[in-house]
């Protein structure tokens, strides 16, 4: 072939032979890609009328019209393409029909993914163009038309959201005020190490090292608040344009996720809310489907759930016909307003009054289960047919899906449809790492692309029910907005908590994070992944770059003389240009099994065969051919003809535990292994890639949920955020060193990562500084000399603009003081407590592989409103913050001893001591108050421990006391001898 000159098809393999005038035929004119006449015409009859590179129709129109008949209706999905490839079915384990490693050797069909990917990008080249040709017609049709065809679609072109930045009165002094902390930042620090205390030099060095680190963490935390925003929504605009009357609803599909463990630990009751309000919302029902993850198989959430969705079937229609809010039942009827306010129908307060002793009804009937789930049966749960329940082993059973509702499912009592409803409980197995919530997120990722294929994904914690029934609408004015959406992974929405107290002792609202950092973050690339309340594009999860990716030039691509590039079209100049560096960008891309979906035109031939080679979609997302073919989706959707018990089939085979082996999952796609936190890990790596996030803040919070407020729950949730931090800071996902390779990351952003992930660390210096005030009461030493007249203006000057940038912080964001105050305390109490123990937990875990937990036990607890605020229960965090009251105030009271025995020249130093003492104490006193409780009584264990350690403290520093100098205790040991004399 080589010999003969004639070029080989690009399809079989085979000469292209000669047309009618005895020349080599050409099929493309615009780019000469080469490719036989049988294989042309294969692809006429498939009805593919443009060209596998460049997308320009085939000029053979004769050609096209005799083959168009015989063509029509002959295109076959990737599925059929798959399934007619392979006799042992959907469902045999670990067998790959057809691997794309080794499509090279289909030379006559070719890669079925592969071609079907072409496929649909070849259909968006042919739209592109025809849009082009619209644009030539419209420009031949006069003006005056054009402007009557104009003038109805003028809503359609209107934004769906705008920004509102910050008022440049607010925004600009607060710039200035944190450049001006920097310099008197550099200028204190310059002073504290020019000026050592050489009869504290220990007590100096100490207290310098940790200032330095909190300077550090200071700019970590500021700077990337450097360009916060406000961001305002229009659901008018919305419905107007894909909710035209008379017409079907075009609003996008979106699949909920809701995930529970275990039912004893989180009522069923809460989690059925939670379905409850999903089920209720005001967004079409074909739109809605709700995924349920119960990852402890317990038959108890089984049976709820059925419960659930027969109640369903009477909630959903009274709260569409009254638009009541919120639409979770427990916490509509707990309101405490007056519920017959702006309520003019006269059959609202009867149909209330009848759906509230429904709802008492069963409410009844979900607590008998769970009263029934107390005791389990030695021959394990039976189902109502005899049968044993499949998950009486949690850690051995098989996979699980039941769908409740649905388009063929029960309808409600008014004969409506009702969103579908899935149970699914995954494959477990011993001897595999599931990977806890992760590994259920993921599982629920594959299901739901199965069975319903929604391009958009919203997962909610169970006990985060839907506050705003407009949620997915304000979601969707980001989403489905052209000028918004291109690059966008995720909206998050913030978090906002029931039954906290007013005063919110511990902080549990984290309102100075959710309505200041996010905002900031939302003004650089986006706010990170926090977990629950965020709804996902579907096409970022499973790995793929954004659209605005750097394309890749084709003259970079190809060259201009010979087609290909070749040692002549090289530049030899050394450095990269910029297109060098975009096709680095895009090899990063291959090699890491990721590519972006709508740049194929962009790679030349080689890097097509990489492409081919390298890319296996099994490798990627797994063996399931069906679930492959969805993720070729972008707009999302399951085809009509499938049938569903085959899909339901599939669906067991996705969740299987053993699915994972081997593929990108938990790596590359969905959501990333490695930490406890794996929403701050699956959110970097994808602003990592490219995209980026936005914050949605509706004036009705859109999601609400409940926080642990006792002083032991709350420490041992901070201690599981911060464990997490730090196994992300340890592994090759640490935003330090991961990331820089395609500089799609905004160093701003980076900086916020980086803070997110050292912030644990903190808690070495912070309670070394905690401490140093003791010290320096007991051995009559201080960490600061004498001040100079410059010196104390370096001190006010830092004082006041911590206090300036707090102050115009406050104003922008509409925080409260108390907020801020809050935050601040118990910043130092978990500081001292959790994230110490996270901190020695995680390189126990990541270094010796030692996991160890810290268990919480209840002591007590109340009746009252806020009872739970009141419960003690013992944990060894509790020590380490004890402990540093305990020794504060035992040197607070020694230093004002000491000063009354040497008179009133010693109460000035004191001053400066005692300051800083009470300033520990002022921080921690939420701390001590929680640990007294409302019967002021503290665990016993707890008191002694603190007791022990301070008194061991105190006995070691009067034996040691490092920090007097030898002359001193040179003197004091001669006046004793002397007095013994």
């Amino acid at each position: 072939m080589m010999e003969s000159g004639v070029p080989i098809c690009n399809t079989c393999g085979e000469q292209l032979g000669l047309n009618s005038n005895g020349e080599v035929f050409v099929a493309c004119h615009e780019c000469n890609f080469p490719i036989c006449k049988s294989c042309f015409d294969c692809d006429i009859k498939e009805g593919r009328t443009a060209c596998l590179r460049c997308g320009t129709p085939y000029d053979d129109i004769s050609t096209m019209a005799d083959v168009e008949t015989e063509g029509s209706g002959n295109r076959s999905t990737m599925a059929a393409h798959l399934n007619n490839s392979q006799d042992v079915g959907l469902h045999a384990r670990h067998i790959s029909s057809v691997s794309t490693a080794d499509s090279e050797l289909n030379d006559e069909s070719g890669n079925p993914i592969w071609k079907n990917r072409v496929e649909s990008w070849k259909d968006k080249k042919n739209k592109k163009k025809k849009a082009a040709n619209k644009v030539v017609k419209e420009a031949q049709i006069p003006p005056e038309q054009q402007m009557e065809d104009k003038q109805q679609p003028l809503d359609a072109v209107q934004p769906l959201s705008r920004v509102v930045p910050i008022p440049k009165g607010q925004l600009t002094p607060y710039r200035i005020v944190i450049i001006m902390r920097l310099i008197i930042l550099g200028l204190f620090f310059h002073y504290r190490v020019t000026n050592p205390v050489d009869s504290a030099f220990g007590l100096w060095l100490t207290s310098v090292i940790c200032e330095i680190w909190f300077a550090v963490s200071w700019v970590l935390d500021q700077f990337p608040k450097w360009c916060p925003v406000n961001r305002e929504t229009y659901i008018d605009r919305l419905s107007e344009r894909y909710e035209r009357e008379g017409e079907t609803s075009e609003l996008a599909a979106v699949d909920f996720f809701v995930s529970t463990v275990d039912p004893l630990k989180e009522p069923p009751l809460i989690t059925a809310n939670t379905v409850l309000s999903i089920l209720a919302l005001d967004y079409p029902v074909d739109k809605i489907s709700c995924y349920v993850s119960d990852d402890g198989a317990a038959m108890l959430s089984f049976e709820s759930l059925v419960e659930t969705a027969d109640f369903a079937r009477k909630w959903v229609p009274f709260c569409k016909k009254f638009s009541i809010e919120p639409r979770a039942p427990e916490f509509y009827f707990s309101q405490k307003i007056d519920y017959l306010k702006d309520k003019v129908q006269p059959s609202f307060v009867k149909e209330r009054r009848a759906m509230k002793r429904d709802y008492e009804e069963y409410k009844v009937r979900i607590n008998a289960l769970v009263a029934k789930a107390q005791k389990t049966p030695e021959e394990g749960w039976t189902m109502q047919d005899g049968t044993a329940w499949p998950g009486n082993n949690t850690r051995d059973h098989p996979g699980m899906i039941q769908v409740f509702l649905g388009h063929s499912g029960a309808q409600d009592i008014e004969g409506n449809e009702l969103p579908r409803l899935v149970y699914v409980s995954r494959e477990k197995r011993p001897g595999y790492q599931h990977h806890k919530k992760a590994g259920a997120e993921n599982a629920l990722v594959r299901v739901s692309a199965i069975l319903t294929n929604a391009p958009f994904i919203l997962n909610l914690d169970c006990d985060h029910y839907v506050n705003n029934s407009k949620a997915v609408r304000e979601a969707m004015c980001f989403l489905m907005d052209p000028q918004v959406n291109r690059d966008l992974c995720y909206v998050q929405f913030p978090q906002r908590f029931d039954g906290i107290d007013r005063s919110d002792r511990y902080a549990n609202r984290n309102t100075v994070f959710f309505d200041v950092n996010m905002k900031g973050l939302d003004g650089i690339q986006g706010p990170v992944y926090v977990g629950t309340g965020c709804v996902f594009n579907r096409q970022a999860l499973y790995g793929y770059g954004p659209p605005s990716l750097p394309g890749l030039p084709k003259a970079a691509s190809s060259c201009s003389w010979c087609g290909s590039c070749c040692c002549c079209c090289r530049p030899k100049k050394p450095s990269k240009d910029v297109s060098e560096v975009y096709r680095d960008s895009k090899r990063d891309d291959l090699n890491a099994a990721i590519f972006n979906l709508r740049e194929i035109d962009n790679y030349d031939e080689h890097e097509r065969s990489l492409l081919i080679s390298q890319m296996s979609f099994e490798k990627t997302f797994g063996s399931s051919s069906v679930f492959i073919e969805s993720t070729l989706m972008e707009n999302g959707g399951v085809a009509e003809s499938s049938n569903p018990s085959t899909l339901i089939k599939e669906a067991i085979h996705v969740i299987s535990c053993g699915y994972e082996e081997k593929t990108a999952w938990g790596k590359e796609v969905g959501w990333i292994y490695g930490s406890v936190t794996e929403d701050i890990l699956t959110g970097f790596k994808m602003h990592c890639r490219g995209w980026r996030s936005i914050y949605c803040m509706p004036l009705r919070p859109a999601f609400k949920g409940s926080a642990p407020i006792n002083l032991s729950d709350r420490l041992h949730q901070v201690l599981r955020w911060a464990l997490g931090s730090v196994e992300i800071f340890m592994s090759r996902h640490c935003p330090l060193w991961y990331g820089y390779g395609g500089g799609r990351l905004k160093w701003l952003q980076r900086l916020a990562y980086i803070n997110t992930i050292v912030y644990p660390f903190t808690s070495l210096p912070l309670i070394a500084y905690c401490t140093l005030p003791a010290i320096c009461l007991l051995t009559g030493k201080f960490i600061i000399p004498t001040l100079s007249n410059l010196a104390s203006v370096w001190f006010l000057g830092l004082f006041i603009s911590i206090i300036a940038t707090s102050v115009l912080e406050l104003r922008w964001s509409g925080v409260s003081i108390e907020a801020l105050w809050r935050n601040e305390q118990f910043w130092v109490i978990g500081g001292v407590s959790a994230h110490l123990f996270a901190v020695f937990q995680g390189f126990l875990k990541m270094l010796a592989g030692l996991d160890t937990n810290f268990t919480v036990t209840a002591k007590a607890a109340d009746d009252s409103e806020f009872g739970e605020l009141y419960i003690i229960k013992w944990t060894t965090v509790l020590i380490p913050p004890t402990t540093l009251l305990v020794i504060n105030m035992v040197g607070v009271v020694a230093g004002f001893s000491e000063a009354l025995n040497k008179g009133y020249e010693a109460w000035g130093p004191l001053f400066g001591k005692v300051f800083f003492s009470f300033w520990v104490i002022l921080h921690l006193y939420p701390f001590l108050k929680g640990l007294m409780g409302r019967q002021n009584r503290t665990p016993t264990i707890v008191v002694l421990w603190s007791v022990l350690l301070a008194s061991v403290f105190s006995l070691v520093w009067v034996k040691i006391n490092p920090f007097v100098s030898n002359d001193d205790s040179s003197t004091t040991t001669a006046s004793c001898i002397a007095i013994d004399c």
